[in-house]
């Protein structure tokens, strides 16, 4: 029900004979790229900067990061400079309304440029896959032989959302770009989700991101259209519907837009002659 390869239109075209690169590489090579001095040959950046203790979430869990690992994120940055300091020398900031799961993905992804379950190339198929899915049992590509639980239990919510959506969203508030590419294209590999997790995480993707936003959203409603079969029969989707609200007004729109483009298909075009013209309503 919920399956989308990424094996042909997402991926970038060959370069003749030059080594691939992991989503991981370029990921990592354009963050270096940006750090205020250069390294050589792609080494890791120096962590020389100074720690900062972030408090995150209700539980205020304690995390720890380099000041200048953090100002990748412009949000991160701006914290770092004054606006979130308990104190002036406190070297502090609380995230009161962040996950701890959520937000552990973000910082893995500020050092590493990516978070688990990583993302993986099978070299031989031309796909992508994620670390640990079932079937990649490859050394080369980390397989574990099991499927990775593709939620998380989000305390806002109160209850599981997809937990490639609640990093995207994460990253639209810390203005990492390349984060919500990451966290969208890991999303499409996933398969076999519920619809109720499906409709729930949509939801928060609808309240977490702005209106202009094209690519999360897009996502869940071609995601319904396609499986339009399995959500006509739902009646979690039909409590949601009833419910209401801008998710289920944007699907209308684009179940309309759907229905037009394939009438368009099937309907041949209207030739003009000089002694006949087309009706009209």
């Amino acid at each position: 029900m919920f399956k989308r390869s990424f094996a042909s239109k997402d991926r970038a075209g060959k370069i003749t004979k030059q080594p691939k690169r992991s989503f991981r590489e370029e990921t990592k090579k354009k963050m270096l790229e940006r750090v205020d001095s250069p390294q050589a040959g792609g080494a890791s950046p120096p962590l020389t900067s100074a720690i900062i203790t972030l408090v995150i979430g209700r539980d205020q869990r304690l995390f720890a990061a380099h000041e200048d690992v953090l100002c990748h994120s412009p949000f991160l940055a701006s914290a770092c400079r004054d606006q979130f300091f308990v104190e002036s020398n406190s070297r502090r900031i609380t995230l009161p309304d962040e996950e701890p799961e959520v937000f552990s993905c973000v910082l893995e992804y500020l050092y590493k440029g990516d978070y688990y379950p990583r993302l993986m190339q099978d070299k031989k198929r031309h796909t992508w896959l994620l670390e640990g899915q079932q079937g990649n049992d490859s050394p080369q590509l980390g397989g574990r032989g099991a499927s990775v639980e593709p939620t998380i239990f989000h305390s806002g919510v109160g209850d599981l959302i997809l937990r490639d959506t609640a990093v995207y969203c994460a990253a639209e508030r810390y203005g990492l770009e390349e984060l919500k590419r990451l966290s969208l294209r890991k999303q499409g590999l996933q398969s076999g989700i519920e619809v109720g997790i499906i409709l729930r995480s949509a939801r928060y993707a609808y309240e977490n991101t702005p209106d202009n936003d094209s690519r999360l959203r897009a996502h869940y409603l071609a995601l319904i259209i396609r499986s339009r079969k399995t959500f006509k029969r739902s009646g979690t989707m039909q409590l949601e519907m009833e419910a209401g609200g801008k998710l289920f007004f944007d699907l209308f729109v684009a179940m309309c837009n759907h229905m037009d483009d394939i009438v368009e298909m099937q309907v041949p075009p209207v030739s003009l002659t000089p002694n006949k013209s087309p009706r009209t309503i």
